[in-house]
């Protein structure tokens, strides 16, 4: 099992939950972050640092958001490890209530 990041983390990109994973599993894209399955340890300290709540583990993801199993997998082996805290998107208290963002990603058409 793994822990997967959602869409809520969509055009938020609120990194607190990298400061505590003790492995820097994140990894930062220009729209959202992603968990790499293979580096994550199963811990779970990120899930309730996420302002978004958008860190699941896998076996408790929402139906709707299985397709981020396969996305943070994919994403993780082309992004840029994360490993220190950043601001959020500037926007990013505006887009956290907004549901439905898949669309709104960079890469919505390639994975």
């Amino acid at each position: 099992m793994t822990f997967v990041v959602t869409e809520a983390c969509v055009r938020c990109k609120y990194t607190d939950c990298v400061d505590v994973c003790p492995v820097e599993c994140f990894h930062e894209g220009p729209e959202f972050l992603v968990i790499n399955p293979a580096g994550c340890i199963d811990c779970g300290v990120c899930v309730p640092e996420c302002p978004a709540e958008a860190i699941y583990a896998e076996d408790d993801l929402p139906e709707d958001q299985r397709a981020f199993i396969d996305i943070n997998a994919q994403l993780a082996r082309q992004w840029p490890v994360i490993s220190a805290s950043r601001d959020p998107l500037e926007e990013a208290d505006r887009w956290v209530a907004v549901k439905d963002k898949r669309q709104y990603l960079d890469i919505a058409e390639k994975v």
